[in-house]
């Protein structure tokens, strides 16, 4: 069953050489989705400026270009207007659950700039105040994040895989805990991998080869979280500045960072009567390989209880779509996930994961 995703309709610039587009700052709180409470968040706060650059190098009549956008949450507000300037001759910015820039061409090369300010909260859990009831039903705008889709498989070895993990062990968030730190112990990031991995969680599993990037990593924690009835998805964003614990999970330089191939994926589970829990299976697997650590590592084991329940916010997140088509319909679709730009020249799909040959540039400086 492929996932629907609930959309509201475009503003709709038109054709312009440049435009300023506000942000829906009354999604901020809530988004129909996020209707109940997500993870508190605590006072460290951080602010980036973000410029997106896309220049297409393909020649053709028409070109067409979908950007992600950042989500407005209670973990991170867009402080300004969003800024674009380029040769589109048509411009258009949604206002729904997967915020997107669309932009059309005649031009070559077809050329983009958009610019944004954007505060982040480090997300952080404490689980001696969470309080929570598995008895309660799951609200119904929610229940998409139990079902399966093309990648997110919740059948066969999934489930199989998943009651074995959680046998004997009572209440969601045991369960999920379970999951994760199984995820986190025996997967292993594999750089060869193109850009954040496809994702498809029983394949993986099938496969006895349990590597990949942070797609996979996290898709595998959601496809086993969802088939033993724990709601949960992956957060699809980007790294826009420096970590305090390893530059594997960012990096930068007097608070400049190049984060043209910084898309990270990310993970949550949905707690009835409490809300989504934040966690990040995959940057577990990245230090460890990085830094040449063992699951047994001080360090390792120090992060791992700590991507568990919080998000350290030198990330900004994009959208939780998976398997779901992209608004004007493109080419390809459905599209496996939307953490990182897609174009089309003459409904010739443009490779997403070459920024050299798209091309895009990306840049963040923390003010």
């Amino acid at each position: 069953m492929i996932s629907n995703i609930k959309r509201r309709d475009f503003f709709k610039v038109g054709a312009a050489s440049s435009a300023m587009l506000l942000p829906n700052l009354a999604f901020a709180a809530t988004t129909k989705s996020d209707a109940a409470p997500v993870a508190r968040v605590n006072e460290k706060e951080r602010t980036f400026e973000v410029t997106l650059n896309h220049q297409l190098q393909e020649a053709g009549k028409v070109s067409k270009l979908w950007v992600p956008l950042p989500l407005n949450s209670e973990y991170q507000q867009l402080k300004s207007l969003i800024q674009h300037s380029g040769n589109y001759d048509e411009l258009v910015q949604s206002d729904f659950e997967i915020p997107t820039l669309f932009a059309q061409f005649s031009e070559h090369p077809a050329s983009i700039s958009s610019v944004f300010t954007i505060t982040t909260q480090e997300r952080n859990t404490d689980f001696s105040k969470v309080n929570y009831d598995d008895s309660l039903a799951l609200p119904a705008e929610l229940a998409e994040y139990l079902e399966p889709t093309r990648h997110i498989q919740i059948d066969g070895i999934v489930k199989e895989k998943a009651e074995e993990i959680t046998k004997g062990i009572k209440g969601d968030l045991e369960r999920a805990k379970a999951i994760y730190t199984w995820v986190c112990n025996n997967m292993t990031r594999d750089e060869s991998i193109v850009g954040c991995g496809v994702g498809d969680a029983k394949a993986l599993l099938e496969s006895g080869k349990l590597y990949g990037k942070c797609t996979d990593i996290s898709s595998v924690f959601v496809a086993l979280c969802r088939s033993v009835g724990i709601a949960s998805r992956e957060v699809f964003g980007i790294r826009v500045g420096e970590s305090r614990f390893s530059p594997a999970m960012g990096s930068g330089k007097d608070g400049v960072a190049n984060i043209t191939g910084a898309q990270h994926c990310r993970a949550e589970f949905y707690l009835k009567g409490y809300g989504w829990i934040p966690c990040d299976p995959g940057d577990v697997t990245k230090v460890r390989l990085a830094e040449k650590l063992s699951n047994d590592d001080s360090k390792i084991v120090q992060l791992r209880d700590y991507l568990f329940g919080n998000w350290e916010m030198c990330w900004i997140a994009y959208n939780w779509g998976r398997d779901f088509a992209l608004k004007p319909m493109p080419a390809e679709h459905p599209l496996n996930n939307f953490g990182y730009p897609y174009a089309e020249v003459d409904d010739n799909v443009q490779d997403y994961y070459s920024p050299k040959e798209f091309a895009y540039e990306y840049k963040s400086v923390e003010l």
